[in-house]
């Protein structure tokens, strides 16, 4: 039941995220027609995953594993929520670098959280198993979302598919409290 909990929050989480960044990418390509500014703020995004993610690891075995989880999916909520109210065209350039700035830091935390979570839900082959699910989930996220996220877009838009992120993001949240998970200081 937790691991189904996990995956199922896995699922929504990693495609909401993948989605999300992809769709103020390209708002922000379709906006001002840069390709340089489009992969400034890719680049200068990823920053804060490559140098954050030992401290998520380090947090992952201090904190409580499901509370860390919780709460990065509703900060990411919260995130997409602010932008949807903020995000127009007078400030999108400034705006979708904060939130993918912000998306990049909770995936920094969250990522190592939820490997550490998998061998606390599975025993001995069961464990190889696991860690193979959550990886093919991101694996299908990196590459399902994007094409996803494109037809979105296209036909929808912009405030449509960030309320439906902010949806996923809350209903992994949801999920995410229903696990149990011993936690020992």
């Amino acid at each position: 039941r937790n691991f189904i909990f996990l995956i199922l929050g896995q699922i929504n989480s990693l495609f909401a995220n993948t989605i999300l960044r992809f769709v103020l990418s390209m708002y922000i390509l379709e906006l001002t027609g840069s390709a340089s500014i489009f992969a400034g703020l890719l680049a200068v995004s990823m920053i804060p995953t490559i140098l954050l993610s030992p401290f998520g690891g380090i947090l992952a075995d201090r904190a409580n594993r499901r509370n860390i989880m919780v709460g990065l999916d509703f900060l990411s909520c919260i995130t997409a929520f602010v932008t949807v109210l903020l995000i127009n065209e007078s400030n999108a350039v400034v705006m979708a670098g904060c939130v993918l700035t912000v998306l990049s830091i909770l995936g920094a935390f969250e990522s190592p959280t939820v490997q550490a979570v998998v061998p606390q839900m599975q025993e001995g082959d069961n464990i190889i198993r696991a860690n193979a699910a959550v990886n093919q989930v991101a694996a299908l996220a990196g590459l399902i979302a994007p094409f996803l996220g494109s037809a979105l877009y296209t036909i929808f838009g912009l405030r449509p598919v960030l309320a439906v992120s902010v949806g996923f993001f809350f209903l992994t949240a949801v999920l995410e409290v229903f696990i149990r998970l011993p936690y020992h200081r």
